[in-house]
């Protein structure tokens, strides 16, 4: 399913300030949007503290597109720090992440140009440098359906975006001098649900959605968090899941949801209930300490208040791995192009490659480091993608520099790039491993893949027995439980350099990363576009003339 681009906007961006729909001949529809990235003052658990507003806006605002559109953003950055940016399909140039682009510098603009190609479902945008997303400058994403395109579900009477994670009081750079510092950060200060703690049992409180009795709404939740996983349920309803970052899923209902880190799930909830006033709830997962964060759903006609009594969340991680094992690809529905999704049968191809990741921690000269079989991420001044075509690529990083199995010392975690090479459309196995207490999230830039099993203990070659072949959801991030591995299957047919990361944005930041270097042998304008003429530069390319551009 390597075909399917993922749209997550890794960006520290502003967003919209106009935005207009024409048609170039024959070409598909344009949008063009004008984002001013600036500092602000809000208080969203109580406490005013800096965030990063995107045309004045925490979160950023909504950004709705529909299949193949073409997207033309002009990025202002009125921070006194870099910014980076957004990803698409044989387009790694704007993949958005210190490994693909360099940074927009403070006081000046940069235009991304990008289109969202064969990709339909529910995603987000946030910041990539320095730790920024901690203060904000995140929002929702949707790709819409093509008209042509049948969708199977009946049109919602509104569509709404619900993001929902954990945060902390002081600011990000507060934080990010902590980590540098060699310590862990301490447990996050609440919940935010669209930028908002919520209160119970105030009344006064505005509804963040209404809702007309009788009518089905649709609700795309994504976690934006940092670092915990959270369980969403809606007082008093049940939600139906019908599509899944980018899929298509059989639906079914479920009282509530548990969405990791970097993952969105979209339902249907229909307003059959009483005529009042109910509450979103988000809750942290797998911890000892217990976080909230609310939100108000106003039926038009209501009279009543919402009750203060609030569903509560499941207490195991076991009940959300058979929660898990329930989702399953809706295999007669098209997505982006009119092909039923499961025409595409993934558990038919022969597996090439298998590489097995291990998350760990340990300490190097003192400090706090998070690593993958041992090793370590340092970003570069030259990004990566930058330096291999370029083909300075050796003065900048050494290709796998860890092997596709972890090696015996793999505990002693050692700093630098990570780059593993991969071969063109090859198809691979990928097993995370984790052997820590907590649950881990892994997202791929680039892809979707095929998350076929999750579960306990290390992963041996018989398990691909278990493996489920014909059905899985098609997605872009993964969770893995404490003492469990999941396994992914993806071919690696999008030429690029993408990034494999730690969804929790602390591991991440302290080395918890690496890129998968896809070359394609032929260099064709086929498999991956030249590098923009508009695309920044620095490091050691700045000033190098451009290499021959593929044909």
């Amino acid at each position: 399913m390597g075909k399917r681009m993922t749209i997550i906007a890794s960006s520290l961006l502003p967003w919209i300030l106009s935005m207009v729909v024409m048609v170039a001949r024959a070409e598909d529809p344009y949008l063009f949007f004008t984002w001013n990235v600036s500092y602000g003052t809000r208080a969203p658990l109580g406490v005013p503290q800096q965030v990063i507003l995107i045309n004045g806006q925490f979160p950023g605002p909504n950004l709705n597109t529909t299949t193949n559109n073409n997207i033309v953003i002009n990025v202002f950055n009125n921070l006194d720090e870099p910014l980076s940016g957004i990803q698409q399909r044989k387009n790694s140039w704007h993949d958005g992440t210190p490994g693909t682009m360099c940074p927009i510098q403070p006081g000046t603009n940069f235009t991304y140009r990008f289109q969202v190609k064969d990709q339909i479902g529910s995603f987000y945008y946030y910041p990539s440098l320095g730790f920024q997303k901690a203060a904000g400058g995140f929002g929702g994403l949707r790709v819409n359906s093509r008209l042509l395109i049948p969708v199977p579900f009946a049109d919602p009477e509104d569509d709404y975006t619900v993001l929902i994670g954990d945060w902390y009081s002081k600011s990000h750079v507060e934080l990010r001098k902590q980590l540098d510092s060699g310590k862990a950060l301490r447990k996050p200060n609440g919940v935010l649900m669209n930028g908002r703690q919520g209160k119970v049992g105030d009344d006064s409180e505005e509804p963040l959605f209404t809702m007309e009795p009788g009518k089905t709404y649709r609700y795309r939740i994504c976690n934006v968090g940092l670092r915990n996983s959270l369980n969403f349920r809606i007082q008093g309803h049940n939600m139906k899941l019908v599509e899944m970052e980018g899929s298509h899923t059989q639906q079914a209902f479920y009282a509530s949801l548990d969405i990791h880190l970097g993952q969105c799930y979209s339902v249907l909830v229909t307003a059959d209930k009483e005529p009042m006033d109910y509450y979103m709830t988000a809750s942290t997962r797998f911890t000892k300490y217990h976080l909230q964060g609310t939100g108000r759903i106003r039926y038009t006609n209501g009279k009543g208040l919402a009750s203060p009594v609030l569903p509560e969340a499941p207490v195991s991680w076991a009940w959300s791995l058979n929660q898990f094992r329930t989702f399953r690809w809706n295999l007669t529905a098209s997505a982006a192009r009119p092909n039923p999704q499961g025409s595409y049968k993934y558990g038919q191809i022969n597996i090439t490659r298998t590489i097995k990741l291990a998350n760990t921690d340990g300490t190097v000269d003192g400090k706090l480091r998070y690593a993958i079989n041992g090793a370590s991420h340092v970003d570069t001044e030259t990004p990566l993608k930058l330096a291999e075509y370029y083909n300075i690529a050796e003065k900048v990083f050494k290709y796998d520099t860890i092997q596709d199995v972890p090696g015996p010392d793999s505990n002693q975690i050692k700093l630098g790039p990570v780059v593993l090479n991969a071969t063109f459309r090859n198809f691979v196995e990928i097993i995370f491993e984790n052997h820590e207490k907590g649950v881990q999230s892994w997202h791929l830039d680039g892809y979707s893949f095929f998350p076929v099993a999750i579960e306990v203990g290390q992963w041996t070659p018989d398990k691909r027995k278990n493996y489920n072949l014909l059905d899985t959801v098609s997605r872009h991030t993964i969770q893995v439980y404490p003492k469990s591995w999941a396994a992914i299957l993806l071919t690696f047919d999008n030429a690029g350099m993408w990034q494999i990361r730690s969804e929790s944005l602390e591991r991440a930041y302290l080395g918890q990363q690496l890129y998968v270097s896809v070359v394609s042998p032929e260099r064709s304008l086929r498999d991956e576009y030249n590098m923009p003429e508009w695309a920044l530069t620095c490091g050691l390319v700045k000033g190098l003339p451009k290499p021959a551009p593929y044909v």
